[in-house]
């Protein structure tokens, strides 16, 4: 245990550049202090006595705001940040280097015995108020955006954003002007609250392709209009409205 709480220590040192010593971390951080009860509780739950390891997760929860049944499987340098209001069902696996950020729910939708939850897998990044609800998997190095609400599986890799959440780049499709360089070629830059450098929301990008394709076609249509009572060729928009209109549209969808 003593090994498990060293290794803990030095991921929150590692993750979270607010954390300035090891005593400190020890002290101060309710993540750390949840994942100490949650030991003590599984032990109990795993040895039977099921009221002293739901008796134990509620001081947990009491002390830290992080509610944590005792069924629950938590891997090896787990980070809980912040951690207040998260909440881990009973059948939830949660495998090694796993980051989870404050108001996080691993629930369950279905009221029958057995698998409930969903099971993250190594390296996953769980941002803040994020809902995974369901007895499916979260893959390898996969991100839920904060606030994401997810209710199926979501592959390696991959980044899950919105309500309903919509999956995005994964890591293997990247093309080839975004491939990683140097040291990152081999160690990709740890993702805090689920945030992706190409984490654009798709039907965001959807959206602009097709406000951009009917600018485009605005001014075609312009500069034959142009053409045709003039005789040249002015392929701005000018001071059309419809030009500006859609130009404002695509701020508007950034907002």
């Amino acid at each position: 245990m003593w090994i498990r709480l060293q290794e803990d220590i030095d991921t929150i040192l590692k993750k979270d550049p607010a954390a300035r010593g090891r005593l400190e971390v020890f002290l101060c951080y309710p993540g750390l202090h949840a994942l100490i009860w949650h030991r003590l509780a599984h032990k109990a739950w795993g040895a039977g006595l099921t009221t002293l390891a739901r008796f134990l997760s509620h001081l947990g929860r009491f002390f830290t705001g992080i509610e944590i049944h005792p069924g629950a499987n938590i891997g090896r340098r787990v980070f809980i940040d912040h951690g207040m209001g998260v909440v881990i069902g009973e059948t939830a696996e949660i495998h090694d280097d796993v980051t989870i950020y404050q108001g996080v729910t691993l629930g369950g939708t279905s009221l029958a015995k057995g698998k409930r939850h969903p099971t993250l897998e190594r390296g996953v990044v769980v941002g803040a108020g994020a809902q995974v609800l369901g007895p499916f998997t979260v893959g390898e190095g996969a991100k839920i955006g904060s606030n994401a609400v997810v209710t199926k599986p979501v592959p390696a890799g991959a980044t899950a954003v919105g309500n309903p959440a919509r999956m995005i780049l994964k890591t293997e499709e990247r093309s080839a002007s975004e491939e990683l360089t140097g040291a990152a070629k081999t160690k990709e830059e740890f993702s805090a609250y689920g945030v992706s450098k190409n984490g654009d929301d798709p039907l965001i990008k959807a959206m602009h392709g097709l406000i951009d394709q009917a600018i485009a076609q605005q001014q075609r249509i312009e500069l034959l209009e142009k053409q045709l009572s003039k005789g040249k060729s002015e392929p701005d928009c000018g001071d059309s409205v419809d030009c500006e209109e859609l130009k404002a549209l695509n701020k508007l969808v950034d907002n």
